[in-house]
C-alpha cells in the first residue's frame, strides 16, 4: 500500500513560522559567538530531497562570518592520497562558528560506494572509522547534528522533471542525479548500512521526511533549535549619532561617472 500523501503546510502559516524560527536562529548564532561554541550541522539525503533549500533558509539571516556553508567539490588528485577525513577537518568550526555541511564525509557511504568511486576496502574502513571520528569531535566539545532528508521515489522523480523543464534550475540536474533513479534500491541499501554503523549515541541521525519541502524545513530548524541549549544574548546598546552639519562638500558632476542603464524604467 502506498504511503498516504502528506498535506502541504499552507504558505501563510509556513512563512510566518519560518520567520519566527529564523529569528531564533539569529539568537542561536549570537549565543554561539558569545560563548565560543563550535556547531556542525550535517545535511545528507537523496538527490532532490530538499537539503539545499533547507540550508538556504537556515543561513538566510545569519552572519556569514559566523555561519558558513561547506559544500566541497570532488577531491583533487592530491586529496585522493590523503586520509579520507583530512580535507573535511580543515572546514571544521573554530570557537564561535557554525558550519553547515551541504553533504559531508558521508559521500563515501553513499555516492562513492554506490557508483564505485571507492574500493570495497576504503568503504569498509570508512564505516569503521566514521563513528570514531565523530566521537572525537564530540569529545572535544563540538556540537554535531546530523540530518537525513528522506524523499519518496515518486516525489524525487517529479522534482527531477521540474528541474529539467525550468531553465533557472536545470543546472541542479546532473548525470549523476539521473543515475540515482536507476540505482534507487542500491542507494537505499547503502543508506541502511550507513545508519547501522554511524547512528551512534554521541551523534545520532535525525530523519527529516521531506516530500513536503515547507514541512521539512520547519521541522528540521525547529528540531535543531530544540536540541541546542542556547539562550538569548542581550545585544549591545546602540544609538544612531546625530548627522554632522555640512562642511561644504559637493558631489562631483554625474557626467564624470559611468552609471548602469535604468533597465527598470523599461518595465
Amino acid at each position: 500500500m502506498a504511503d498516504k500523501k502528506v498535506a502541504k503546510v499552507p504558505r501563510a502559516a509556513y512563512e510566518r513560522e519560518l520567520l519566527r524560527l529564523q529569528t531564533e536562529l539569529v539568537k542561536l548564532q549570537e549565543w554561539v559567538r558569545a560563548e565560543g561554541v563550535r556547531l556542525i550541522v550535517v545535511f545528507e539525503g537523496r538527490d532532490a530531497a530538499g537539503k539545499g533549500g533547507t540550508i538556504k533558509r537556515v543561513a538566510e539571516h545569519l552572519n556569514p562570518r559566523v555561519a558558513r556553508i561547506a559544500a566541497l567539490p570532488k577531491p583533487t588528485e592530491r586529496e585522493r592520497t590523503q586520509w579520507y577525513f583530512q580535507r573535511y577537518v580543515e572546514h571544521l568550526p573554530a570557537a564561535g562558528e557554525i558550519v553547515l555541511f551541504d553533504r559531508s564525509w558521508y559521500n563515501r557511504a553513499g555516492v562513492e560506494h554506490v557508483m564505485g568511486f571507492c574500493t570495497e576496502e576504503e568503504y569498509q574502513l570508512f564505516l569503521w572509522q566514521c563513528p570514531i571520528f565523530e566521537r572525537m569531535l564530540v569529545e572535544d566539545g563540538i556540537l554535531l547534528r546530523k540530518y537525513w532528508f528522506s524523499v519518496s521515489d515518486a516525489e524525487q522523480q517529479e522534482r527531477f522533471r521540474h528541474r529539467l523543464e525550468d531553465p533557472t534550475r536545470r543546472w541542479k540536474l546532473s548525470p549523476m542525479d539521473l543515475e540515482s533513479i536507476t540505482r534507487w534500491e542500491a542507494y537505499s541499501r547503502a543508506k541502511d548500512e550507513m545508519m547501522v554503523h554511524t547512528d551512534i549515541a554521541e551523534a545520532p541521525w535525525y530523519v527529516v521526511e521531506s516530500d513536503d519541502k515547507r514541512r521539512a524545513r520547519l521541522n528540521m530548524i525547529a528540531h535543531l533549535l530544540g536540541s541546542v541549549p542556547y539562550r538569548e544574548v542581550p545585544p549591545p546598546v546602540l544609538e544612531l549619532p546625530p548627522r554632522p552639519s555640512s562642511t561644504g562638500y559637493e558631489r562631483p558632476p554625474r557626467d564624470l561617472q559611468t552609471y548602469v542603464p535604468d533597465h527598470a524604467a523599461s518595465l
